[in-house]
C-alpha cells in the first residue's frame, strides 16, 4: 500500500489524489455525454459540482453535529481537513438534494441527465478502488493464495484489486453500451445495477465488513435492495417518459 507518494519535498496523499482524479475524469465524461444526449453540458457540469460541494459541506456539518461535544472545546477544529471526519450517508443525501433542486430549476431532463452521469459514476467506482488500494482500507479477508497480499499482519485477499477490476468492467460495459439504451435512464440504472452486483459478489472477500444478525453482511443487504430497486425502476421507466419536473412529481 502507498498512502503517500513522495516527490522531492512534496508529499502527495495518493488516496485523495485518486479521488480528485476520478472527479475530474468523471466530470469530463459527463460533459461529453451531455453533448451527445443533447443536454446543456455547462448545466450538467454545474449540477455535479454543486452536488459534490454541497455533499462535502453537508457531510462535514453532519459529522460535527453528531459529535458536537467533541468540538465544543475546540470550535476551530471544525475546519480541519480530515477526510475521516465526514458523515457519508448524510452528505450523499444533501448532495443529491442540492443537485435535484438545481436540475429542476435548469429544467434538465432527469433520466437523460442521469444517463450523462453514468460513465462518470463508473469512473468514480474505479477511483474509490484505487484510493482503497493506496490506503489499505476495505482490506480483504485472510487467505493464502499465490496472489494474496500481506497486510495488517496477515496474508489476505487483494480485495481492493478485485474492486478495481470489477469497477473497470462496469466502466467498459457502460461505455460500450451507452449508445444502445432502451429508454432514457437505462444507462444510469445499468451502471448502478452492475455496481450493486459487484458489491454483493465481492463483499464475501472483505475482511472489514459490517456483519449483521445471522451472519448477513450489511453491504450485501444494501446491494440487494439497490439491485431490486434498479430492476423495478427499469420496468417502470421503460414505459414512461417526461421532464425532470414530471418525473419527480413536483
Amino acid at each position: 500500500m502507498f498512502p503517500v507518494l513522495q516527490i522531492g519535498p512534496l508529499a502527495l496523499p495518493v488516496p485523495a489524489f485518486a479521488l480528485l482524479a476520478g472527479v475530474w475524469a468523471g466530470l469530463s465524461l459527463a460533459e461529453k455525454e451531455a453533448v451527445r444526449l443533447k443536454l446543456n453540458p455547462e448545466a450538467v457540469y454545474n449540477l455535479v459540482f454543486l452536488g459534490l460541494v454541497a455533499g462535502l459541506i453537508g457531510a462535514r456539518l453532519a459529522y460535527v453535529v453528531r459529535y458536537l461535544s467533541a468540538y465544543a472545546s475546540d470550535p476551530l477544529s471544525v475546519f480541519a481537513l480530515n477526510p475521516s471526519a465526514l458523515a457519508p450517508t448524510e452528505g450523499a443525501l444533501i448532495g443529491a438534494m442540492a443537485a435535484i433542486v438545481y436540475g429542476a430549476r435548469r429544467k434538465l431532463m432527469l433520466r437523460s441527465t442521469l444517463d450523462a452521469l453514468a460513465p462518470g459514476l463508473a469512473i468514480m467506482g474505479a477511483a474509490v478502488a484505487v484510493a482503497h488500494l493506496a490506503s489499505g482500507d476495505a482490506f480483504g479477508a485472510a487467505a493464502h493464495w499465490p496472489w494474496s497480499v500481506y497486510l495488517w499482519d496477515e496474508y489476505r485477499h487483494p480485495s481492493q484489486v478485485y474492486e478495481l477490476i470489477a469497477a473497470l468492467l462496469v466502466l467498459g460495459l457502460a461505455w460500450r453500451l451507452r449508445q444502445q439504451r432502451s429508454f432514457a435512464g437505462f444507462n444510469f440504472l445499468w451502471v448502478v445495477a452492475l455496481s450493486a452486483i459487484a458489491r454483493i459478489s465481492l463483499e464475501a472477500f472483505r475482511g472489514d465488513s459490517l456483519v449483521m444478525v445471522g451472519g448477513l453482511r450489511a453491504a450485501q443487504v444494501w446491494g440487494l435492495v439497490i439491485l431490486a430497486a434498479c430492476l423495478v425502476t427499469m420496468r417502470h421507466w421503460g414505459k414512461e417518459t417526461g421532464s425532470w419536473t414530471k418525473q419527480l412529481d413536483v
